[in-house]
């Protein structure tokens, strides 16, 4: 087989995709920059009920207003309708997108100030572009200039990102130590029954916990995917850990997310090892 023919073809097509995303992106044009982006209030929440499904999100309505007209609309979150509401109180501020002239194309976002230059398609095309690459180099040269290939840059880019990683671990366990202490009621435990392509049926569960701020929010979510809840059950009374700032952020078990947080580092500095020992072997092997 020619493998250069295929890389060719292979670099051309996705070059020309790159081209003209980032073309499209320097000219202001692409889907995600003509996007409408406003901010829209929670002004009602709906306690989810007991074991119903959590693929909806919490049932939330929300106002907005259009930057370009200064029409106002209230719209909830019934049906698809961009990232599920997974934490809602009363005047909570939410992303609300949607195509020039159609506020009722509406999409939620949980960031309000969520941005995007739309260079997903791009960034994705270069990827591919070097990925061949490094195929047909491995295939020309040998297995090692693969390890040399993905492994270098990889090592790279963790020693690069490792002092910021650092910088946020410890300004994320000042905010963790800064959490107030508040308790909350599991008011529902919701389930989702799935099947998967092999047929075999999976129930996954998500308990509800209701809290009150100490400045008088009530505040409604779902319990943190990353922590265990299997012993969490309905009408349980747990202890609710938020910022101040955000009540948005917030975690039911201190010690384990602190755990996990301090953990980022350790994983962090253990990949950097792996790589760079993997690029060296590559090199050592090529010789």
């Amino acid at each position: 087989m020619d493998w250069h023919g295929v890389l060719a073809l292979w670099c051309g097509v996705f070059g020309l995709v790159a081209l003209v995303g980032y073309g499209r992106s320097l000219a202001g044009v692409t889907r995600a920059q003509r996007t409408v982006r406003a901010t829209g209030r929670i002004e009602r929440v709906r306690e989810p009920r007991n074991g119903s499904s959590d693929r909806d999100g919490i049932a939330v309505v929300v106002r907005f207003q259009d930057p370009s007209t200064g029409e106002e609309f209230t719209v909830t979150n019934d049906g698809d309708c961009g990232d599920r509401i997974t934490t809602a109180w009363v005047g909570r501020e939410i992303g609300v997108h949607y195509p020039p002239g159609m506020p009722h194309a509406f999409r939620f976002a949980n960031d309000p100030h969520e941005r995007s230059r739309g260079l997903a398609w791009p960034n994705s095309a270069v990827f591919l572009i070097y990925v061949g690459l490094v195929v047909v180099a491995s295939i020309d040269w040998g297995w090692p200039w693969a390890l040399v290939a993905v492994c270098g840059p990889l090592t790279v880019l963790t020693a690069f990102h490792l002092p910021g990683e650092r910088r946020t671990t410890r300004s994320r366990l000042d905010a963790l130590a800064a959490m107030v202490s508040v308790p909350g009621p599991v008011v529902a435990v919701l389930r989702t029954v799935a099947t998967d392509a092999d047929g075999d049926v999976r129930t996954s569960r998500t308990p509800v916990i209701a809290f009150t701020t100490q400045d008088g929010t009530a505040v409604t979510a779902y319990y943190p995917s990353a922590l265990p809840d299997r012993a969490v059950v309905h009408g349980q009374e747990v202890t609710v850990h938020y910022a101040p700032g955000d009540p948005a952020d917030f975690t039911p078990d201190l010690a384990a997310t602190r755990r996990s947080v301090a953990g980022n580092v350790g994983f962090a500095v253990t990949a950097l090892v792996v790589m760079a020992a993997a690029t060296v072997a590559g090199v050592v092997l090529l010789r």
